[in-house]
C-alpha cells in the first residue's frame, strides 16, 4: 500500500522561528522532534503573492504546482478576485482519483467548490483568511460540497484545539486498508496573536531579544507600509511594543507545537504513523519588527521562507537540505512518494532526489514578487526578488523610482548591509539584474515592462 500523508499547514509560521531550526528562544519540542526524526528543506521559499492576503495565492500554488502568476483562472470579476482554475486538478484531488481518502480540516481560504473537489471528507472547515481564535466560523463537512452562509457556526474552543480534535477524530475513524491524505490547516500563529494564558506567559515582553535587524522605520516606501499588518504597530516602531508582538507571536507558535504533539500521538496510538509522512510547513513568513515591518506584504526572507519538515518511509532522519526550493514543488513531491502521475503543465520539481540525498541543488535560483493586486494601477508599487547561490536582489519600483538591495545571505542572513553600491559586487549585481528579468520573463511576470527583456 503506497504511504498515507499527514500535511499539517501554519498561518505566519516563519522558517527560522523553531528552536532547532535557527531560534532556540521559541520552544517548539514537537517540530523539533520531527525534524529530528526526518528531513527540513531549510531554504523553502514561496513565489510570493499578488494579494495583501498572502496566503491565498501561497495555498493555490501549493494546490496547484503552479507558479504565482499561472495559479488562478482569469478573473470573472463575479464571484473572487483570485478565482482557480478548474482545469488544474489539486494534489488532494489526484491522490482521490487514485485511491486515497482525502480529508480537509481548518482553513481554506480558496473557494468551496475548489475544496468539494479536492476531498471527501473532513470538518471544521473555515472559508476564510483570519477570525477570532474563539470565535472561529466553521462550516461541517458536506459531501454534495454546498457550502452556504446559513450552515456555519461558531466554533466553541481555540482554534487550533478544534482543528486537532477534529482531524484526531477522523484519524481514528479512518480505515487501516486505505491510504489517507490528511490536510490540516491551522489559522495559528496568525493575528489577533492571543494564546491562552499558559503559552503567553512564556514568553514575558520584556525578556524578548529584538532582531539585529530590527528598525524603527524601513528605509524607503515600498507601497504597502501602511497596509491592514503594518498598521497593527505604532509608527516608527517602539522596541517595546515589537517585544510585546514577538512574544505573542512565539506563545501562539508553543501552543501550535503542543497541539501538533497531541495529534502526532494520536496517529501513533491508531498504529498508522508507520506508514504515513508528516509535512510540515506554512503558507508564509512574518517581519514581526524586522526592517521596520510586521507583516507579510514584503520579498525579504522573513516572509518569503517558510518551514518544510518530512518525516516518513523512505525520508531519512536527522537530516538538513538547504538547496533552494519552492513551496509549490511540494505538490510533484507528495505525487512522487504516493507514486500519482504528475499532470502536464506542473511547474514544480520534485523534491525526492533533494530528500534521498541524492541531489542537493535542484533549483538554480529562485524568483519571488509581491503587489497589492493582481490589476495593477500606474501609480502601485512592484517588488520583484531573485535569489541565486548565496546572492540575493531585491529590486521595488514606485511612482517612478527604483529601489535596489542586493544582500549576500550566506554571510549575513538578516539582510542588513545593502551591497547594491560596492564595488566589488558591481558585476554580480549586474548578472543578477539580468536573472531578475529572464525570471519575470519566464514566469509571465505581467508587470514587466519592455525595458525588463533580455
Amino acid at each position: 500500500m503506497p504511504p498515507s500523508f499527514l500535511f499539517l499547514i501554519a498561518d505566519d509560521h516563519r522558517h527560522d522561528a523553531i528552536g532547532s531550526l535557527g531560534n532556540p528562544a521559541v520552544h517548539t519540542p514537537t517540530l523539533d522532534a520531527l525534524a529530528a526524526a526526518g528531513t527540513a528543506l531549510t531554504s523553502t521559499y514561496i513565489m510570493g503573492s499578488t494579494s495583501n492576503a498572502v496566503c491565498m495565492p501561497s495555498r493555490a500554488m501549493l494546490m496547484t504546482g503552479r507558479s504565482l502568476f499561472r495559479a488562478f483562472a482569469p478573473n470573472p470579476g463575479d464571484v473572487s478576485p483570485y478565482p482557480m482554475d478548474p482545469a488544474i486538478p489539486t494534489f488532494p484531488q489526484l491522490l482521490r482519483g487514485a485511491g486515497y481518502r482525502t480529508y480537509g480540516v481548518g482553513k481554506w481560504h480558496n473557494e468551496p467548490e475548489l475544496f468539494a473537489r479536492s476531498f471527501d471528507g473532513g470538518g471544521s472547515i473555515f472559508f476564510g483568511g483570519m477570525s477570532d481564535h474563539e470565535a472561529v466560523p466553521l462550516h461541517e463537512f458536506d459531501p454534495d460540497g454546498v457550502y452556504p452562509p446559513e450552515s456555519m457556526k461558531v466554533g466553541d474552543g481555540f482554534s487550533t484545539e478544534m482543528f486537532v480534535d477534529t482531524a484526531i477524530r477522523l484519524l481514528r475513524e479512518h480505515p487501516a486498508d486505505q491510504p489517507f491524505c490528511m490536510y490540516t490547516a491551522f489559522t495559528s500563529p496568525h493575528d489577533p496573536r492571543t494564546p491562552p494564558a499558559e503559552f503567553a506567559e512564556m514568553y514575558p515582553p520584556d525578556e524578548i531579544e529584538l532582531p539585529p535587524n530590527f528598525a524603527r522605520v524601513h528605509p524607503y516606501d515600498n507601497g504597502h507600509l501602511h497596509g491592514r499588518d503594518e498598521s497593527l504597530a505604532a509608527h516608527p516602531r517602539d522596541p517595546d511594543e515589537i517585544r510585546r508582538h514577538i512574544a505573542d507571536y512565539y506563545g501562539m507558535i508553543s501552543h501550535l507545537d503542543a497541539q501538533i504533539g497531541r495529534l502526532l500521538d494520536a496517529l501513533a496510538a491508531t498504529g498508522l504513523a508507520e506508514d504515513t509522512i508528516v509535512v510540515y510547513t506554512a503558507d508564509h513568513g512574518l517581519a514581526v519588527g524586522q526592517h521596520g515591518l510586521l507583516g507579510k506584504q514584503n520579498v525579504y526572507d522573513h516572509s518569503l521562507r517558510v518551514p518544510l519538515i518530512m518525516r516518513g518511509p523512505g525520508i531519512p532522519a536527522g537530516q538538513r537540505r538547504e538547496g533552494l526550493c519552492y513551496l509549490h514543488d511540494v505538490f510533484p513531491t507528495i505525487l512522487d512518494l504516493a507514486g500519482v502521475p504528475v499532470p502536464d503543465g506542473c511547474e514544480g520539481i520534485s523534491l525526492l532526489s533533494a530528500l534521498t540525498g541524492r541531489d542537493e541543488c535542484l533549483r538554480d535560483c529562485v524568483f519571488s514578487a509581491f503587489q497589492r493586486s493582481q490589476d495593477l494601477d500606474p501609480q502601485d508599487s512592484t517588488q520583484r526578488m531573485v535569489r541565486q547561490g548565496s546572492l540575493k536582489l531585491i529590486e521595488t519600483r514606485m511612482a517612478g523610482e527604483t529601489h535596489r538591495q542586493l544582500f549576500n545571505v550566506a554571510e549575513e542572513p538578516w539582510e542588513m548591509r545593502n551591497l547594491a553600491d560596492d564595488p566589488a559586487y558591481a558585476d554580480p549585481l549586474v548578472d543578477l539584474q539580468r536573472l531578475l528579468a529572464q525570471e519575470r520573463m519566464r514566469v509571465g511576470d505581467p508587470a514587466t515592462s519592455k525595458t525588463d527583456e533580455v
